[in-house]
């Protein structure tokens, strides 16, 4: 795998590392891809989704507990107003008036028992003027006790003369003076509930009632006495069964009441058709503490779930007040809150299946898309093999016209450019294989010429000498011809020389040195010749430079060489600039010889560092110096290079690594 297939598979590889080793075309990863993305889009849609179906179901269901709370006020008010127009029209009737003008209150009864039974009263009795009862509609029931003193109502009747209607708590003692039953009726003995708060009390023995109030007067509207009656709610499920059966239609669900309605008086269910686990109503429950401290000591109306029983409700609770507007109970109505549950539940099914086909379409026309965008990309990529198998008259077409049809352009011109790179490569290399080989036919025909002529120019030199030094010659024409033979014998010796060392370089015998004495060494065996009487050294070493591994008397070879070509370029007079330093990056110690010379033109310095091309007169160099050079510091792994500008003078750079390859040098020596 390259380094660019491991560059796009980087991001997969983190996302999901069980693929970590698993080669995946880029089908897969597209559709990997596509499928990532809907997943993630799908869970945040299906979350937000069924977070906001569910939010909005608890919203309807407690608006519509609050209309329902509404409706069952309502009901509540019409019984108690139902009580107070039968109360004031007995009141209004004459024969109550004249019974009780006459004084025989007891010619009443019968028609007070009518009244009683039509309008469902639990309690219908008449007073005086001053509050004591005169008739109950209840034969067993005693007379002469003073409602007014012990009844505020009453007493509000007949003090403002005016009929009055309210919910009121009634102790035990008066409630066994209207009837024994309606004592009995109101007792309980309380239920442990789960949340209820805590009460030291453990049964209730007064009750809660529908009360209404009329005075009665005579014919010159004096007020003579006054007609009271009522409903007691504790275990009447009159009015709870209307408000379920007007609000919820007694609809079941999963066996359970849809909708339930309680009257509390305090915290105790008094009245109310919701059920225990035995199917039975749960009179002589509580309410829970939350709602009793939101309701009765704060006042204030409760709209929210709560366990009601035994069962989650969307519930309303609020205050019932007496006619002091002090708080005595509550008014309670609930809905099933299985039903929403499972409203919700639904709903996230169908949201959930809804949003996994939009995923499922969305991956298959992400797959049709894939396929469309990976047609190009097949050809590419068959395209790049038969390119990597070399066939470079390979072309790709693409039609569509977006960044696909880009790169196959890009390719078809990197084929084309490769293709002409080729060619001119092939070229290059024919041309560099024809010079080395040439090179090395020379080098080895210079090997053997230098070898076959070595001999007799050495006796041709020594015999020249000897035949100067014997007199032999006379005439200073011979004398300065055997001298000429000499110069030439002995330049013919030097090129001879110079091809052994071209064709024989010899591995470098490496030892560690400081480059800036060897350097120095070098300076000190030219300056004094007569070549550098008016040429400026100038020495730019960098102190504490490290050691590097080299052959001293190689390196010094190329140092003098490149030392005398400036030398002799500057022909003897300019400044010749010599700089060391060391390149951490590259850990290589760098050697720049400067001059002031006249400069290489461009065509010629191509060629510098060719053997057997120079710049000198004839008769002055062999053109091996600086390819010798080139050669030995190739040989310590380094690198040199030229910079020159025609009328600027020429820059030579050495650079040499300090260490060769991990080679160790045998010794250490600063020169």
């Amino acid at each position: 795998m390259n380094k660019k297939e491991t560059t796009s598979q980087s991001w997969f590889i983190k996302t999901f590392p069980w693929l970590r080793g698993f080669r995946m075309p880029i089908a897969g990863k597209l559709m990997l891809s596509f499928l990532l993305i809907i997943a993630i889009i799908s869970a945040i849609f299906m979350g937000v989704g069924n977070r906001l179906i569910s939010e909005r179901l608890v919203l309807e269901a407690q608006e519509k507990v609050r209309n329902d709370l509404n409706t069952a006020r309502e009901i509540y008010r019409e019984n108690l107003n139902q009580i107070n127009n039968t109360v004031r029209y007995t009141a209004d009737r004459s024969f109550l008036r004249n019974a009780l003008q006459s004084g025989n209150i007891e010619d009443a009864v019968e028609e007070l028992l009518r009244v009683k039974e039509e309008a469902g009263l639990d309690v219908l009795a008449v007073t005086d003027k001053y509050g004591y009862v005169v008739l109950r509609t209840d034969s067993d029931s005693p007379l002469g006790d003073n409602q007014g003193e012990r009844d505020e109502l009453i007493w509000t009747v007949l003090y403002r003369e005016s009929p009055l209607a309210a919910t009121i708590i009634v102790p035990a003692e008066d409630l066994e003076m209207e009837s024994p039953s309606l004592a009995e009726a109101a007792y309980f003995k309380f239920i442990d509930t789960p949340l209820a708060r805590t009460r030291e009390e453990t049964e209730e023995q007064a009750g809660m009632m529908l009360k209404a109030g009329a005075p009665i007067f005579d014919d010159q509207n004096n007020l003579i006495g006054a007609v009271y009656g009522g409903i007691l709610l504790s275990k009447n499920y009159a009015i709870v069964d209307k408000i379920k059966e007007t609000v919820y239609e007694n609809i079941i669900y999963e066996g359970q009441d849809i909708g339930t309605a309680t009257i509390f008086q305090d915290d105790l269910r008094i009245s109310t058709n919701v059920k225990n686990e035995d199917g039975s109503r749960a009179i002589g429950t509580r309410v829970s503490e939350e709602v009793y401290n939101q309701v009765i000591i704060k006042g204030e109306p409760w709209i929210d779930r709560a366990y009601v029983v035994n069962s989650w409700y969307i519930t309303a609770y609020e205050p019932i007040r007496d006619l002091n507007n002090k708080i005595i109970g509550i008014l309670y109505v609930g809905i099933l809150e299985q039903k929403y549950t499972d409203i919700q539940n639904q709903m996230m099914v169908t949201f959930t299946g809804i949003t996994l086909a939009g995923g499922a379409a969305a991956l298959m026309i992400s797959y049709f898309i894939a396929q469309r965008i990976l047609g190009p990309i097949n050809k590419l990529v068959v395209a790049s093999e038969e390119v990597a198998q070399g066939n470079l008259d390979v072309k790709v077409m693409v039609y569509s016209s977006d960044e696909l049809r880009s790169l196959a352009n890009s390719f078809n011109s990197m084929s084309k450019a490769l293709k002409k790179r080729d060619e001119q490569l092939k070229a290059y290399t024919t041309q560099r294989i024809i010079k080395s080989e040439r090179l090395a036919l020379v080098g080895q025909l210079a090997a053997n010429i230098a070898h076959e002529l070595n001999s007799p120019l050495q006796g041709i030199v020594t015999f020249s000498h000897l035949l100067i030094e014997d007199h032999q010659c006379e005439t200073p024409t011979h004398i300065a011809s055997l001298e000429k033979i000499v110069v030439q014998a002995n330049r013919c010796r030097d090129i001879i020389r110079g091809l052994l060392d071209f064709s024989r370089q010899r591995e470098p015998d490496k030892a560690l040195y400081n480059v800036n004495s060897v350097l120095g060494s070098c300076i000190a065996l030219v300056e004094h010749q007569a070549l550098f009487h008016n040429i400026q050294i100038v020495k730019n070493f960098q102190e504490n430079l490290p050691l590097a591994i080299l052959d001293a008397s190689q390196i010094e070879r190329v140092f003098i060489n490149i030392i005398m070509n400036a030398a002799e370029a500057m022909e003897g007079d300019g400044k010749l600039s010599l700089d060391t330093r060391f390149d951490a990056e590259k850990q290589s110690i760098e050697i720049i010889f400067s001059d002031t010379g006249p400069g290489i033109n461009e065509e010629n310095l191509k060629k510098i560092f060719d053997p057997f091309f120079t710049t000198k007169d004839v008769g002055h160099g062999t053109g091996l110096g600086l390819a010798i050079s080139y050669g030995i510091v190739q040989g310590h792994k380094g690198k040199i290079s030229v910079e020159s500008e025609v009328g600027k003078g020429t820059a030579f750079l050495i650079s040499l690594p300090i260490e060769a390859n991990g080679e160790n040098g045998a010794e250490v020596n600063n020169g």
